[in-house]
């Protein structure tokens, strides 16, 4: 059983879901893909889904809180991840990126040991279904522009600018005036 709940952010409300096992769901609320996600979920994992907490939720809830807060730069929690080989090879690797520091669709490539798969990497993270915790905001375009993100544009520069300021160093990414 997936168990539901949202969860109100500085960014607005996300929807959560999560297994006995682990995360399976992070996204805004207002993201357009959201009930092809729950639709995808409950096939790739066999179940269904119902309002309610876990143990998992409530740990995600302190996790996300202490995130916003600026106090926790690396998620503890046991993630749920059902897709392709590829994609979850990608989104094992936009974990390695730390708090703070962004990448290039072609290094993230270039990390996989793939450089040719710029457009894969791309497809795969805007496939990602836990939004922040597996952090696709930290992947921007080779120029160094914000590209896109399930969330919006506003959503992923406020992310990184967060991320920015509690890192110490300066925030680079004011490219966009958004």
């Amino acid at each position: 059983m997936i168990k539901t709940t949202i969860i109100k952010t500085p960014l607005g409300e996300m929807v959560a879901g999560a297994t006995e096992d682990g995360i399976c769901l992070l996204e805004f609320a207002d993201r357009r893909m959201l009930n092809t996600e729950y639709k995808d979920l409950t096939r790739l994992l066999n179940t269904a889904i119902q309002d309610g907490e876990n143990k998992q939720l409530k740990s995600l809830k302190r996790e996300l809180k202490e995130y916003f807060e600026g106090k926790r730069k690396v998620f503890s929690l046991p993630l749920v991840t059902p897709g392709t080989e590829f994609q979850q090879s990608v989104w094992k690797e936009l974990q390695n990126i730390p708090f703070g520091a962004t990448r290039s669709y072609m290094e993230q490539a270039v990390a996989l040991n793939n450089p040719g798969s710029v457009r894969a990497v791309a497809n795969a993270n805007g496939m990602n279904r836990i939004a922040i915790i597996i952090p696709c905001h930290r992947i921007i375009g080779s120029d160094g522009h914000l590209t896109g993100y399930g969330g919006g544009l506003k959503r992923k520069k406020w992310l990184l600018d967060h991320e920015k300021k509690y890192t110490g160093k300066p925030i680079e990414l004011s490219l966009f005036n958004l």
